[in-house]
């Protein structure tokens, strides 16, 4: 099968590098170029990276929905547009003029969970499974018929960046599956249960200020779904400290959310119910550390509030 793979994260990867193996790859459209990290230096998505390592042909159009991209793409005559990760919507017309339409890969069991953070709400949630689904591709978001689903539980120590690659290696193979399935006319795609629709909105950076009023077990949830992204952090003495790794401990002390009720051996913050054990933490202009040499810079002692 000739395929257009439309795809930019990291989750993309091992689906273009497993189909790469199996099929053709008659394209790659990924997001174009742009500035990142403090020098603001022009920089590849990880996708075009892997597209340029493997000699494909890269084409990184600013917009998609213009006829002259849309047949500069049906020019590459792709049996079928698979899209993981890609980040923007595909023409209606670019879809309906191949022969296997599109095929998009998408990290949960829908409907739950469509939107742009999947497995951020699954963990933030407190879930104990979730997985992978192939669908067409439809004009309102992640509303495509279904092809394929493959279930994984949520370990309770992973961060959304650790079951991200697991998703996206399961992901690449049920996609492989998918695409052989209907090359042979064996698959058809059913609707979703619209009435089992679960959203997971874009998370914002504010959406990472943890609320020491809330359960230990909540906080330590969202810790773990928002590494890398948006990062979690509180303020200590007016400076943003930024946490990455904690552990919940019982907690029966009165003292006030956020308070810190420990700070011999480490640091532990009193929560609504229990409390959490800072492991590795980065305050405002200095590395990321474990809590051990935080310790030794900055001595504290218990009773400081955490906001």
């Amino acid at each position: 099968m000739k395929i257009l793979f439309f795809g930019s994260d990291d989750f993309a990867i091992p689906s273009l590098k497993t189909l790469h193996a199996s099929h053709t790859i008659v394209g790659v459209i990924t997001q174009p170029d742009k500035p990142a990290g403090r020098g603001q230096k022009v920089k590849s998505c990880p996708a075009a990276t892997i597209a340029k390592e493997l000699g494909l042909k890269l084409i990184q159009p600013i917009k998609l929905q213009n006829e002259e991209a849309t047949q500069q793409l049906l020019a590459l005559k792709p049996d079928c547009l698979v899209v993981v990760a890609y980040g923007k919507f595909l023409p209606k017309k670019l879809i309906n003029m191949t022969p296997f339409k599109a095929v998009n890969l998408h990290p949960s069991l829908l409907p739950k969970y469509r939107g742009a953070a999947p497995i951020q709400w699954a963990i933030l949630n407190g879930d104990k499974k979730t997985g992978v689904t192939t669908m067409t591709v439809s004009e309102e978001m992640d509303a495509g018929d279904l092809y394929l689903q493959e279930e994984i539980e949520i370990s309770e120590k992973e961060n959304a960046d650790e079951l991200s690659r697991r998703l996206s290696e399961m992901g690449a193979n049920l996609l492989l599956k998918t695409l052989d399935e209907l090359e042979k006319g064996s698959l058809k795609a059913k609707p979703q249960d619209s009435k089992k629709v679960i959203l997971a909105p874009k998370l914002t950076k504010e959406n990472g200020h943890l609320n020491w009023q809330e359960p230990a077990k909540t906080l330590y949830n969202k810790i773990r779904a928002m590494e890398p992204w948006p990062g979690t952090f509180c303020r200590f003495n007016n400076k943003i400290l930024k946490i990455f790794q904690v552990n919940i401990v019982k907690n029966e002390t009165p003292a006030k959310p956020g308070t810190i009720i420990n700070a011999e051996n480490g640091i532990t913050v009193a929560c609504g119910q229990d409390a959490l054990s800072l492991l590795e933490v980065q305050l405002e202009g200095k590395k990321r550390m474990k809590v051990s040499d935080f310790l030794k810079g900055h001595p504290i002692e218990a009773g400081v509030l955490l906001t």
